[in-house]
C-alpha cells in the first residue's frame, strides 16, 4: 500500500474492531481452558484463517489481502490487548517471522506450496532455531545437514519451539559447511512434519504463555531435496538477521499492548475495590502508581507508533529496533508487577487476569533477543 502510515488511521480502526469482536466472541469465552490444557484447539488456527487473521499483509497472489504490516499489528496488539497473549504471540511467529521468511527469501514454488495454506490455518509455521546447551546462539549449531547427491540429510534436535506441536511446516537452521567457523555456513530448510525422521518431544512446561505450545524438536535423518533450501546455501544467518527488525518490532507493539490491557483492567479494579472504608483508587498510592504507569505506557507507546512508521518506509535500523524491544518488554515488566500490587492477595489468584499477565510478560525479555543482547547492539551502534 503506497499510503502513508497516518493516512490509514480510519481504515486501521475499521479492522480493529472487527477483531474485537471476533475475539471476544471466539477467543475470550474459552481461553482459561486452553490454558489449562496447555495448548490450543487445532481447529482455532482454521478459525483465525477464516476470520482472514492469518498473513493479512501477504500479497494477493498468495491468499492474503495485500494490505501492510500496520493491520498484521493490529490483530496482535488486540489479541495482547485482551491478555491472550499464547495465542497473539503464537500468531506472530506463523504469520509475521515463517511467512516473511519463506515471502522475502523462498523461491515461486516455495511461496505458492506453503503461503496459502498458512493464510487459511491449514498450515502451521515455526521456527527451529534454539538448540539445547546452545540456546539462540548461531555460532554453536549442531544440528547439520549433510549433503548426499540432490539431497540433503538433516540430523539434530531444537528446544523451545513456538508452534511445535501443531506446525506443519518448520524453518530448519543447520550447519551445511563445518569447516567455518562462527554462524558462517549455516543454511535454512523448511522441513515438513510428516517428513520420515521427524519428531515431536514433549510440550513443555512453563510459567506462562501456556496455552502456546513450545516444544521439542527432533531430526533423524530426515532426507530432504535441495529445492527445500530456503534462500542460499551457506548463507542462513543473513536470512534469519533481515528479519529481525520486523520481528523485535511485533514484540514491541505486543509489550505495549499488554501493558495498556493491564492497565485498563487495574483502573477498573481500585474503583471498586475497598479497603479501610473507602475505594482504593482514593489512595494516594494507587493515584501515584497509575499516573506513572500511564505516563510509561504511553511515552513508549508514542516510540512505538514511530518505529511502525519507519518500518513501512524501509528505514528501521538494527539500533532503534532494539531499544524498541529492550525499552517497552522492561517496561511490560514493571507495568505487570506494579499492577498485580495494586490488587493485593487476588493478584496472586489465578481467577483474575492480572496474574497471567504477570508471568506472561516475563518471557518478553528473554526472546527475539534478551534484553542484555539489546544493549549490546545499542551501545555497538554508539560506540562504533
Amino acid at each position: 500500500m503506497t499510503m502513508q502510515y497516518h493516512e490509514m488511521k480510519e481504515e486501521l480502526e475499521q479492522f480493529r474492531e472487527s477483531v474485537q469482536r471476533f475475539v471476544k466472541t471466539e477467543i475470550t469465552p474459552h481461553y482459561e481452558q486452553w490454558e489449562r490444557d496447555e495448548i490450543v484447539p487445532r481447529d482455532v488456527w482454521r478459525k483465525l484463517g477464516q476470520q482472514g487473521l492469518l498473513g493479512v499483509d501477504l500479497p494477493e497472489e498468495y491468499g492474503g489481502v495485500g494490505t501492510n504490516f500496520a493491520f498484521s499489528m493490529v490483530i496482535l496488539e488486540e489479541f495482547m490487548r485482551a491478555n491472550c497473549a499464547s495465542i497473539g504471540g503464537s500468531m506472530t511467529v506463523h504469520s509475521d517471522v515463517v511467512a516473511h521468511y519463506i515471502l522475502n527469501t523462498g523461491t515461486e514454488e516455495q511461496k505458492q506450496r506453503y503461503l496459502p495454506d498458512m493464510v487459511t490455518g491449514e498450515c502451521v509455521g515455526a521456527v527451529a532455531m534454539t538448540e539445547p546447551g546452545t540456546g539462540s546462539d548461531l555460532q554453536g549449531i549442531r544440528t547439520v545437514a549433510r549433503k548426499d547427491g540432490d539431497d540433503y540429510i538433516i540430523n539434530g534436535s531444537k528446544t523451545f519451539i513456538t508452534n511445535g506441536q501443531h506446525a506443519d511446516v518448520v524453518v530448519v537452521v543447520a550447519k551445511t559447511n563445518t569447516e567455518v567457523s562462527g554462524a558462517k555456513g549455516t543454511t535454512l530448510f523448511l522441513v515438513d512434519s510428516d517428513s520420515p525422521g521427524f519428531s515431536r518431544g514433549r510440550n513443555l512446561e512453563k510459567i506462562g504463555m501456556h496455552a502456546s505450545d513450545t516444544s521439542e524438536l527432533f531430526f533423524e535423518d530426515i532426507r530432504v531435496p535441495s529445492t527445500s533450501i530456503l534462500g542460499e546455501l551457506d548463507r542462513g544467518f543473513g536470512v534469519l538477521m533481515g528479519e529481525l527488525q520486523r520481528e523485535r518490532l511485533a514484540l514491541s507493539v505486543g509489550a505495549v499492548s499488554a501493558a495498556e490491557g493491564v492497565l485498563a483492567e487495574t483502573v477498573a479494579y481500585v474503583k471498586e475495590r475497598k479497603a479501610f472504608g473507602s475505594t482504593i483508587a482514593t489512595f494516594q498510592n494507587t493515584k501515584f502508581k497509575l499516573a506513572e504507569t500511564a505516563t510509561d505506557i504511553r511515552v513508549l507507546r508514542a516510540f512505538v507508533e514511530e518505529c511502525k512508521g519507519a518500518f513501512l518506509k524501509g528505514e528501521l535500523d538494527v539500533p532503534t529496533a532494539s531499544m524498541a524491544k529492550v525499552a517497552t518488554t522492561e517496561m511490560q515488566g514493571r507495568v505487570a508487577d506494579t499492577c498485580l500490587q495494586l490488587f493485593g492477595g487476588y493478584g496472586y489468584m489465578k481467577e483474575y487476569g492480572v496474574s497471567r499477565a504477570f508471568v506472561d510478560a516475563r518471557v518478553q525479555r528473554i526472546y527475539g533477543g534478551t534484553s542484555e543482547i539489546m544493549k549490546e547492539l545499542i551501545s555497538r551502534d554508539l560506540l562504533g
